[in-house]
This record gives C-alpha cells, structure tokens and sequence, in this order.
C-alpha cells in the first residue's frame, strides 16, 4: 500500500476542468517533482465538488484545506507555503463576502453549511476512475449485505419505508414503482438509467456520474436483484463524454472484481449492464421515448398504459429510475430506512441536489434536505443576487417546471409545496432572475425549447406549443387584448390536460405560472405598450438626454439609419420613426446619454 503525507485533490469535474484544472493538475506534478515531494505528495483528480463559481478547486488533505480559483502561477507558491513551510496561502481562500474572513475548510464556508451531501458524500473526495477507494468509503457493501442477507421482497420493503421518491420529475414512489415490476410476470425483466438531462442548466446527473459512478452502478445492481433482472441499460447523453468515459472505466473495474456479470459475490445472481449514448433528443428523456431509443427506434413516446413496469423495453417489464434515484438506493440499505427517514418532510423523504445557476453570486451543485425554503437556497448558499439586484423569480424543474416570484421565497422545497404552487421538482434546476428579467420573455425562452424538442407526435404538443408562442411574441411587441390572456391560459389548461407524454403536459407550466405571479407583467405589456424589464425590443424607444449629450456625434456615426441629428457639441435627437433599436448608439455613447424608456 502507498503510503503518502498528504494528499492533493483537484477538482476534474466538467466546471473545473473547463476552467483549467487539468493544467494546475500538470503544474502540481512538475513542482512536486522539482521540490523532491513527488514520492511524499499523491494529486487525487476528483469529480465536481460543487462549488463551480471558484473553480477550479484544490483542497489539500489531512488538513482539509480549501483553496479555490487556483491557476498554473499559483502553483509554485502553494507547494512552497503548504507543503514545504507549513503556512496556508492565505490569498487563495475563500473570503467570505459580508464578513471579509479568509476561511481555510469546506465545511465552514456558508455555500456548503447549510448542505446535507448524502448523494454526494464522495463527489469531490474520491478518484471515481478507482474503485478501491469507492469500495473504501463503504462502497459495495449494500450489495453484500443484499446478496447475504436480504429477500428481494426485503429490499424492495427497506425502499418503501425510506420514502424514496423519484428524483427525475414526478416524484412516484421508488418502492412501490419497484414492487410493481417484481410482480410482472415474465422471467426476463430489465433495469434501466435514464441520464438524459437535458433541461437547460441542469448538471446534477452529469456531475454524479462523473464524480462517483459506483454508487449509481450499486443501486442498480439492487434494483436488479429486488425486481429479478440480469440486464440493464444506462442511457445517457452523448454531449456528456466525462461522464461516459468514467463509466465505462467503472463497468470494467466492476465486472473484474466479478461485482458485475456471472455469480455476483459467488452468488446465483447475474446481472449486466449496457451504456447507450442519446443523440441529446430532451423528449428522450421520457421513458418510453427513451425505451423506443434504446431498441433503436424514433425516440417518440407512446400512450400508457401499459407501464413500462408491465411492457417496458422489448415488451418485457422494465423498471426506469433517473442517476440521482438510483444513487440513493445504496445509501438506503447501508444505513436503513429510518436513518433516510430522518432527513427531509413527512412526505418528502431524504434530499436533493440541486444545479444553482443564473443570476446568482454562488452558482453550483447543491445537495440540501427536502423542505429547505428557497430563500435559504438562494440567500445562504447561493448568497443573494448577482449585483446585489433585486430578485425577481426563480424557474424550478427546467421547462417542465415553473417560475416563482418573490412571494413563494419561503416556500418549502418538496414535492407537495412546489406542486401546489404550480411548479415541480422535475429533475433538479434552479434558474435565478433579478429584476432585469422580463417574464413573458422567460416564457418565451422555455417555448422556444419546447416547440424544438416536441417530436410532434400529438396534436397538443405540436401545434399548442407553437400557438402559445405566437400569442407571446404578439404579447412581446405590444399587441393583443387583455382578453387574449384567458384564452393563453385556457389554451396552456388544454395542452397540459390533452398532450400525449409529459413533456406536452408541462411546457405550459412557465405560462402558466407567468401569468399567475407575473399577470400584471403581461398587462404592461399589452395596455401600457411598455416591458417593465426593458428587454422587449419592439416596446423600447431609444432617448438622448438633452443635459447628458455632450454632441460629440459618436452616436450619429454608428447609427445605420441616420435616426440621429444633431449639431456638433449641440444635443442630439433620435428619430424613432427611423429607429430601429439595433443599440449601437448607447454602446457608443461614452457619456451615458442614451437611455431606454
């Protein structure tokens, strides 16, 4: 066994390594070497540690010390201060933003104070290309105790008592989804994992799979032998190449230790799994768009029932969980069902991991206890808005979700509150708006991925989406009645009660809670001819301050149209018949003359 004093982990999640780890990496095995500590030091290349906004991110072991935003120049420093003198380099700890203070560990940093990290307890602590040191955090021992100790039917009532829901959307009971399944005649029977992700700003699945791919092969391997499968398949994104790449480096480390294929454990239980790559099709993230993928069909969902717990892939039962649900499992039957049941509500068992992103301070991955409010999300993790701008809304559940205002900051996070509110959990994104946000414009962006993603299969989808989004872009250029708002929403009601999968039923979910918490928005828009935000292009006129114009005639250069006239060192005037708010003359300005009204 090597034997080493200290221990580097650089971050080498997707954030971090487009950031540049991979050369700090480089450059601590250079100096290391230089400085002789090459045989006394190991670097530990690690999955996301969450924390993406102050990547890329080196923390350094036993102390635990955090450094954060750390490049190539730094490097040379750091092994002098750290690992020669002994001293932490001060300048590249986190500082805290109200207080100033320079803090040295993870734990103590409010990002990551307020988390409860059970899914991703090893993210950013192991070398998820090395199943020893999964297998040293107690990695594999479900599986033995399940293989050893457990019926199927044990396994499947341990879930069911954890409260175990389902992290990909809906939120449908694990246990009970698994329970359904097992009782499915028919001797072949399959698993599956669905790591299609592909809401906008969503890189929960991704950082899970590239940071502790055991942990999703481990509850997999339960699954199987709860429900009676000996084959699955792991379907996931092809724009995730990390996230591949370790996986198959963890299916061959498994499969050599004989934790996976042929008399697991020198059991009778056999079980193997297949990765399919998805050409990125979001409807491919429904499940039996997704099982129509995998048999190498059109990715187009069908009506249910049957459920893929009775006619799944192939027609045989199949049993789908999303990477965050299956990276529970282990966790679960490890510890039991009432040490999950401590965490979260009453009906919204254990926690979830969140991508925080937008206009934020803090952007990253979060993993908190279900019931959380969002303002402490926001406010305490995410540590407020960028700019210290007010906050406008926060769109949870990607396109399938909703947008909250202000009003639902002390929302509790869990499946019952959201859905009451007219949001869902969906699979894990938090979008976060300041004031400079306009909403119908929001609603617009979601249609637009929507109406692109559609596969067109139904009429609802196909064509409501697309109505939707004309009536929006009308609302957007000033045009339409207040009346025009009823029918959007009576026509968003419709899709979302008559569309075939779940994707048609919740694309009007940004609609309709838009028109919900943001009516008086669209109102301006249709009565005033005015957005409240300034982004609506069409409803924006382009206005020279008489007392800010210098008349240096920058403006008048660049304007293609010739809209503005004016004298030299004499105000100018726009035209806004001529106008057509292209904007190069407020980017020429240097006198902050030009203004929007």
């Amino acid at each position: 066994m090597e034997l080493v004093r200290a221990h580097i982990l650089v971050c080498g999640g997707t954030g971090c390594t487009s950031s540049g780890s991979k050369a700090v990496q480089e450059a601590l095995h250079r100096e290391l070497k230089k400085q002789g500590l090459d045989k006394e030091v190991k670097i530990v290349e690690t999955g996301c540690h969450g924390f993406c906004e102050q990547g890329p991110l080196v923390i350094v072991y036993p102390e635990g010390t955090f450094y954060c935003q750390v490049q190539v120049e730094d490097i040379p420093e750091l092994v002098e201060e750290h690992l020669l003198k002994g001293r932490i380099l001060q300048r590249l700890l986190f500082t805290e933003p109200l207080t100033q203070e320079r803090v040295p560990h993870y734990k103590e940093i409010d990002f990551y104070r307020k988390q409860r990290r059970l899914v991703l307890r090893n993210c950013g602590y192991i070398d998820p290309e090395k199943i020893d040191e999964y297998i040293a955090r107690d990695g594999y021992v479900a599986l033995a105790k399940v293989l050893g100790e457990m019926t199927p039917e044990d396994v499947i009532e341990e879930i069911k008592a954890s409260g175990l829901r389902g992290r990909g959307g809906a939120g449908f009971p694990t246990g009970l989804k698994w329970g359904f399944a097992a009782q499915a005649p028919g001797e072949k029977k399959y698993v599956v994992c669905n790591a299609d992700e592909g809401d906008p700003g969503a890189f929960m699945d991704r950082s899970i799979l590239e940071g502790d791919p055991h942990c999703v092969l481990e509850g997999m391997l339960i699954g199987a032998y709860a429900i009676g499968s000996d084959e699955g398949y792991i379907y996931a994104r092809a724009e995730y190449p990390l996230a591949i790449k370790r996986l198959k480096i963890a299916l061959a480390q498994a499969r050599e230790l004989g934790l996976m294929g042929d008399n697991i454990l020198g059991t009778d239980f056999c079980f193997d799994l297949h990765i399919k790559e998805g050409a990125g099709a979001f409807v491919c993230g429904e499940e039996t768009a997704l099982m129509a993928s995998i048999e190498g069909q059109r990715g187009m969902p069908r009506s249910r029932p049957p459920f893929p717990a009775n006619s799944g892939l192939w027609g045989k039962p199949t049993n789908i969980n999303n990477v965050e649900t299956w990276a529970n499992v282990a966790n679960i039957i490890r510890n039991g069902a009432k040490w999950y049941g401590q965490f979260g509500t009453e009906k919204s068992k254990g926690t979830k991991v969140f991508a925080l992103t937008g206009k934020v301070k803090n952007t990253g991955l979060v993993e908190v206890p279900m019931g959380i409010p969002m303002r402490e999300i926001i406010y305490e993790i995410g540590d407020g808005i960028l700019g210290d701008k007010k906050f406008k809304a926060v769109q949870i559940g990607g396109p399938s979700g909703g947008c909250l205002s202000e009003g639902q900051l002390d929302l509790a996070v869990d499946y019952e509150s959201l859905g009451s509110a007219g949001a869902i959990m969906g699979s894990g994104g938090l979008v976060v708006m300041d004031e400079e946000t306009c909403m119908v414009d929001v609603a617009k962006f979601f249609l637009d991925f929507t109406r692109a993603e559609s596969c067109g299969k139904c009429t609802p989808c196909r064509e409501g989406i697309q109505r939707m989004r004309e009536m929006l872009q009308d609302f957007s250029e000033g045009k339409g009645s207040l009346e025009d708002l009823d029918k959007l929403e009576r026509l968003a009601q419709t899709i979302k009660d008559t569309a075939l999968c779940g994707l048609g039923q919740t694309a009007p979910n940004p609609v309709l809670t838009t028109l919900r918490y943001f009516r008086d928005e669209y109102e301006a828009h249709i009565r005033d001819k005015r957005c409240p935000a300034g982004v609506c292009r069409a409803l924006l006129t382009y206005y020279i301050v008489p007392e800010l114009c210098r008349g240096c005639t920058a403006c008048a250069r660049v304007c293609p149209t010739g809209a503005i006239t004016g004298k030299v060192k004499e105000p100018h005037v726009i035209d806004p018949e001529k106008c057509i708010k292209c904007g190069a003359c407020m980017e020429a300005c240097r006198f902050d003359s030009i203004i929007l009204k």
